[in-house]
């Protein structure tokens, strides 16, 4: 369970990112948080992941408070989290199984491990084919499906996906969200950030919309309004 407490979050300068937000998403729950450009999509993230800290109200993890939990805590809980964005950042030197493979090096995985589970996460992701490929010989959305085994392959609890098909075409926009659909149906939470009203439309999931850093609408089977 994740649950905001009545989170707020203010800046230095006193703009407001975030008011009294509360709100809750179950184990398993496949969500879209939509709004805006400055709604408050990216802090609600950030808060999630401990990148930063609320001004006012808690943010908990199965319990626990996440902006309490010490250093070597902090580490072990981000570990719980696979992180996907717009902009992939993939290391360009590695290739794609070099990427995924550097994550699980990371968090303290034997060889035999990577070994079995770097080739089954590419299978996961249709693209097994592609292992010994470097990004630069890989399409946007080839590139977007590598991003994505390297976030599940530590096989996480939540996957949050950060606008991930804010640079592609139609056709793998299309493929990466039924790639994170199956993510979801194998038990994963996964908390999804887009513009893209094609997208939320077709996944008839929840939609938690934000407008001005407040939650302005939870819908349990929702549309993309704004």
């Amino acid at each position: 369970m994740i649950y905001f407490d009545n989170v707020s979050k203010y800046y230095a300068d006193k703009s407001i990112a975030l008011r009294e937000i509360t709100l809750s998403i179950a184990p398993g729950e496949f969500v879209s948080v939509v709004g805006h450009s400055g709604a408050g999509k990216t802090t609600l993230l950030k808060l999630l992941l401990a990148e930063e800290r609320p001004t006012e109200g808690a943010v908990y993890f199965q319990s626990t408070d996440v902006h309490r939990l010490k250093r070597t805590h902090l580490t072990r809980y981000r570990q719980k989290m696979g992180t996907v964005f717009q902009d992939f950042r993939l290391l360009p030197n590695r290739t794609a199984y070099e990427n995924i493979a550097f994550a699980m090096e990371a968090a303290g995985r034997v060889d035999e491990e990577i070994a079995s589970d770097v080739p089954y996460v590419l299978d996961l992701v249709d693209l097994r084919e592609k292992m010994w490929n470097f990004p630069n010989e890989l399409s946007g959305g080839e590139r977007q499906r590598v991003a994505i085994a390297r976030a599940i392959v530590n096989q996480p609890d939540v996957i949050i996906a950060d606008e991930p098909t804010g640079n592609l075409d139609p056709i793998n926009t299309y493929e990466i969200v039924q790639i994170l659909k199956k993510i979801n149906d194998l038990g994963t939470t996964v908390i999804l950030t887009t513009h893209n009203k094609g997208v939320i439309d077709s996944l008839g999931r929840r939609v938690i919309t934000m407008d001005s850093g407040k939650v302005v609408r939870d819908d349990a089977s929702g549309r993309y309004v704004l």
